[in-house]
């Protein structure tokens, strides 16, 4: 039925698990041409998915961007999202969370991967010399949404009424309502070194059973399995959620396999600390056993800022339109606002 289909819009971090995604990643050139060709291009980005979403309503095709705090302070100077900022590389014992660059992230979803790929061809081609593409992953669903490891992913994730509170900013930060904080991080994985465990070791490593997906009771010990690690609770019991929506990807001629991790959240703070414990330990020097056969190679912060948001960067903040005194006075959003706020101090 066309009423239960998810509207073609972008920034709908909720949108449901697609068959087929593109992770793109792109870095925009220094000088003030290129930077006004992501104004026009990016805040438009809703048209753009009309245009190729419509050839079939059915496929869910939506784009979510997120933007690095670099580009982010040249788009508009002196007003940040709280907790933006770059990421931070981790080091641990044995494991190391890499830093790569970033400026923009599209994360496409369909039914389709046609529409991903016209939707990615026609983008880049908007954007042309602007930008330069650092990396691009195309991810698919595996089964009954498992990982190239065999296990499902994303058990954990909110859903109903706890998904916006889990990742949509809200009156901590009201200049950017509605917007969610995003890290992506792309993995290998040794699915050599993977088989050659048991199906008991491996669960003992990932906390679930292989075959249904069931929680295991952590072993006596120090050596947490991963759903631990990556499980934060306050001193009050309460656990605080992220929005994973990993997809799997590989090249079985050139040995590649790997996942494609996501995530989407209201509180930056989580996120860091789920991949410190996973990283350094907890406690320290008891990294996540999972990093002994899934080497990260990227690691990008962003910044996902509501519609209206994101529509009104495609005019200058005052603060940038000091330096160009013909530019037209910035764009009103949906309530009034430009939808951006006063720089803050991201937490330590």
């Amino acid at each position: 039925m066309v009423g239960e289909r998810v509207p073609i819009d972008a920034q709908r971090v909720d949108a449901p698990l697609s068959r087929f995604a593109v992770f793109l990643v792109v870095t925009v050139e220094d000088g003030d041409e290129a930077l006004q060709r992501v104004r026009d291009v990016v805040p438009a980005v809703d048209d753009l998915l009309k245009t190729v979403g419509f050839r079939d309503l059915g496929a869910d095709l939506s784009c979510v961007v997120g933007i690095g705090a670099r580009l982010w302070d040249r788009l508009s100077p002196g007003a940040r999202p709280a907790e933006l900022h770059e990421f931070e590389t981790i080091v641990g014992a044995v494991h190391t969370a890499p830093a790569t660059p970033g400026d923009l992230l599209f994360h496409i979803r369909a039914e389709r991967v046609d529409l991903c790929f016209e939707f990615e061809r026609l983008l880049l081609g908007s954007l042309g010399d602007a930008v330069r593409v650092v990396d691009e992953t195309q991810g698919f669903r595996y089964f009954d949404a498992r990982d190239l490891l065999g296990f499902v992913d994303g058990t954990a994730n909110p859903i109903g009424a706890e998904l916006p509170s889990a990742t949509l900013i809200g009156d901590e930060d009201p200049a950017f309502a509605g917007g969610s904080y995003v890290v992506v991080q792309k993995y290998l994985h040794d699915l050599g070194a993977w088989g050659r465990l048991g199906t008991h070791e491996q669960e003992a490593v990932i906390g679930r059973t292989k075959a249904d997906n069931v929680e295991l009771d952590d072993a006596p010990g120090p050596q947490f399995a991963h759903k631990t690690l990556a499980t934060i609770v306050d001193a009050d019991g309460e656990e605080f959620d992220i929005l994973r929506d990993n997809m799997p990807f590989g090249r079985p001629g050139r040995d590649e396999f790997g996942t494609y991790f996501i995530g989407y959240t209201r509180r930056l703070w989580v996120l860091e600390l789920m991949l410190r414990r996973m990283f350094v330990g907890e406690p320290v020097g008891y990294h996540d056993r999972i990093l002994d056969v899934s080497t990260a190679v990227t690691g990008t912060t962003f910044f996902a800022p509501s519609n209206p948001t994101l529509r009104a960067l495609a005019q200058p903040t005052p603060a940038a339109a000091e330096t160009a005194p013909d530019a037209p006075e910035p764009a009103e959003a949906a309530d009034g606002s430009l939808g951006i706020g006063a720089l803050r101090t991201p937490p330590s």
